[in-house]
């Protein structure tokens, strides 16, 4: 029988399409499938078989013939599968198998077999770039404009099998440049980007400005190519240009799409040059998952979404701020220039917030704006590091970051942007209990900027009061609190909120000076994890042997607030997490109450720690552990800091160290971002004020976590 050449296309193009959808529906995956991947030897398969079943020719110099692809097309078209061959070649050999992926243990070896060097060792190490780094951008060069050629010759092979219907070939003008055609984008000649460069950015200002518009047509996709040379340092500075740029990024609606298209099509690249610097550049840090050209696009696509009504549900409080928010555009800029300065050396915020100055000036923008914008760039990561590793019950925290931010609009953008940003990372670094923090660290800000005198008596009353009113909602006796809370001081207060104060309560009023651990777990009110409560007269190693139980049980701690009562009672809260909570959280709760009470109950010396296994990129992109132990501003505790690479363990090796020093843990922060650590301890203890005993522990530490 025949071949139905338009349903094969059909089926084929569908099954491009779930193929893509697979692998993210992007060739920047930091382990890309040369083969499978968007960009990969298949796209330039499916083009093939698709015209060999439309008659349209057997080979690219025959699609050529055929009128599909123009001579530099199919130059292009060939140098690109030439590069892809012979990468899938080499990792085959160095394999020993055949092996499709460009996994991280190989990465380095197929660079060198390309003759990529690694530059020497008077390097800047953040300017250093890897073998396999130089390899990966050049692969992702090649996937790029294997997938823009791969759409360009689909959608012309589409065209020729339509050619019988009607509809397809109906012209709809959209201004004197640019007509519909089938809800695409086509420009009104062959020649138009060259007799008018302007008509470039506007492509993409009118795809924003009329609803329905899917895409560009193959022959806008076509000229947009070939236009390429145009967009050189006239085209960037040319005032008609800058102000069409700017009308995009103000555009009430379809700038992550617009924007999505532009860098598809190198459009966004050739206009920002420093943008152009940063596409398919990888990242190493263990928390970020995608190029840094992927990332800045996701936090445009996430900051965008707080402004859409039908995404309000996903962060209700972000969208409640957004939607008083003026001008979204001044945070749409900050996004694309927060880490456009990766990869250069030097400090990437400051380096990003002299770009982004000079870009405003460029385009225009009012020097109050331009301001708040550069502050967003230059502080993008400030306020993740006050909420992940600072004493959010301490006012003078709190005080000295408002003063940081200066104003309620800062501090708003600044929230909003951080939140959009550390989405951005990876689907594993935001949680829950991230939210809450930054949520905390917000509310208090607002009420210092407000004027807001903070009044620790004032705040403690207040707090007890709600927990008063949450323990009369559970019918508690009357007074009941009286004996616990004449243990506690304003720091216990301080760091839980009135829920978590009426639950302590209630689960520890009847046994205040009990010599038996009370343990208690709970759905976390956040809803992610459990929240673990542990009451028991205080002992040196008893962080350490918690930390050993989560680490056995297969937990892993999120947050640890530790505080010792006046009575010499630790109360310790703990937020955990494990990947089988959902379905069997009722079983997990007793199965903590039950065992760790039984842990605490047993003496005896720590277990020795597991060395926990590692990730495959841990193993071939490993971080330089690093410890800091520094004493507080008011000279009292100290605060340390580590950096690791993580695994299974870890904090147990970390506690374990701690405690055979007798040192007390006040508070911990514990920081997992993706597959890297950052946490902080506030800690005390004797040993902490002799020289020789700091150096003792800062160097155990680095073992552990080496």
């Amino acid at each position: 029988a025949d071949l139905d050449a338009h349903a094969f296309f059909v089926a084929k193009t569908l099954e491009l399409q779930q193929r893509h959808s697979k692998f993210e529906d992007t060739p920047y995956a930091l382990e890309p499938n040369c083969k499978e991947s968007p960009g990969g030897l298949r796209d330039l398969q499916v083009i093939l078989w698709v015209a060999k079943a439309a008659g349209l020719g057997n080979d690219w110099n025959a699609l050529a013939k055929a009128g599909l692809a123009t001579a530099f097309e199919v130059k292009q078209i060939k140098r690109n599968e030439a590069m892809l061959r012979l990468i899938r070649a080499r990792l085959h050999l160095l394999a020993g198998r055949r092996e499709d992926r460009l996994v991280f243990d190989l990465q380095n070896s197929v660079a060198l077999s390309f003759g990529y060097r690694p530059p020497n060792d008077a390097t800047d190490k953040r300017a250093f770039v890897r073998p396999s780094e130089t390899l990966m951008r050049h692969y992702y060069w090649a996937a790029k404009a294997v997938t823009q050629l791969n759409q360009i010759l689909l959608l012309n092979i589409e065209e020729r099998l339509n050619k019988q219907t009607d509809t397809f070939d109906i012209l709809r003008p959209l201004n004197a440049r640019f007509f519909d055609k089938a809800g695409m984008i086509e420009v009104a000649s062959d020649d138009l980007y060259r007799r008018n460069p302007h008509a470039i950015l506007e492509t993409f200002l009118v795809y924003q400005q009329h609803e329905g518009l899917k895409g560009l047509s193959v022959r806008t996709l076509r000229a947009l190519y070939n236009a390429r040379d145009l967009m050189d340092g006239k085209f960037r500075n040319d005032p008609v240009n800058r102000e069409t740029f700017k009308q995009i990024l103000m555009q009430p609606s379809g700038l992550t799409h617009a924007m999505r298209l532009m860098n598809q099509t190198s459009v966004l690249g050739r206009y920002l040059w420093v943008f152009r610097k940063i596409v398919g550049q990888m990242q190493h840090d263990l928390f970020h998952v995608y190029t840094v050209d992927q990332h800045i696009l996701m936090v445009l696509r996430n900051v965008r979404r707080f402004f859409i009504v039908e995404h309000t549900h996903e962060y209700p409080f972000c969208s409640q701020l957004a939607s008083g928010w003026d001008k979204p555009w001044i945070l749409y800029i900050a996004a694309l220039f927060h880490d456009i300065a990766k990869g250069r050396g030097g400090d990437h915020s400051t380096l990003g917030a002299l770009e982004v100055r000079r870009f405003c000036k460029q385009h225009g923008i009012d020097f109050d704006d331009a301001r708040l914008i550069e502050f967003l760039v230059r502080q993008h990561l400030t306020m993740s590091q006050v909420a992940q590793k600072s004493d959010l019950g301490d006012p003078d925290v709190i005080a000295k970051f408002a003063a940081h931010v200066g104003s309620e609009r800062a501090l708003t953008a600044l929230y909003l942007f951080t939140v959009a940003d550390i989405r951005a990372t990876s689907p594993k670094v935001w949680n829950a209990w991230k939210g809450k923090l930054l949520e905390d660290l917000y509310r208090a800000t607002s009420r210092a900027l407000g004027g807001h005198i903070p009044d620790i008596h004032a705040e403690v009353q207040e707090r007890q009061r709600d927990a008063l009113v949450e323990l009369a909602l559970h019918t508690q006796p009357f007074e009941s609190q009286k004996t616990l809370w004449a243990t506690l001081d304003a720091g216990y207060f301080m760091r839980h909120d009135a829920v978590e104060i009426a639950w302590h309560t209630r689960k520890l009023s009847q046994h205040v000076h009990t010599q038996t651990p009370i343990v208690r777990a709970r759905r976390s009110p956040l809803g992610e994890g459990l929240q673990v409560m542990v009451y028991t007269p205080d002992q040196q190693d008893l962080f350490a042997r918690i930390c050993g139980y989560f680490d056995r049980s297969s937990f892993s701690i999120q947050d640890a607030r530790i505080h010792t009562t006046e009575a010499g009672y630790a109360l310790d809260t703990f937020q955990v997490i494990t990947t089988h909570l959902a379905e069997h959280y009722r079983e997990l709760i007793s199965m903590i109450e039950n065992d760790l009470t039984q842990v605490l109950t047993q003496a005896g010396p720590l277990p020795e720690p597991s060395r926990g296994r590692v990730s495959r990129r841990v193993k071939s992109f490993p971080i330089q552990p690093r410890v800091s132990l520094k004493p507080d501003e008011k000279g009292q505790r100290w605060l340390l800091n580590i950096s690791a690479s993580d695994r299974v363990g870890l904090l147990y090796c970390v506690a374990r160290v701690l405690a055979h020093h007798k040192i007390n843990l006040n508070l911990a922060k514990v920081n997992t971002l993706g597959e890297r650590v950052e946490d902080t301890f506030l800690i005390q203890g004797a040993a902490l004020q002799h020289n020789r005993d700091q150096i003792e522990i800062e160097t155990e530490l680095l073992d552990a976590l080496a």
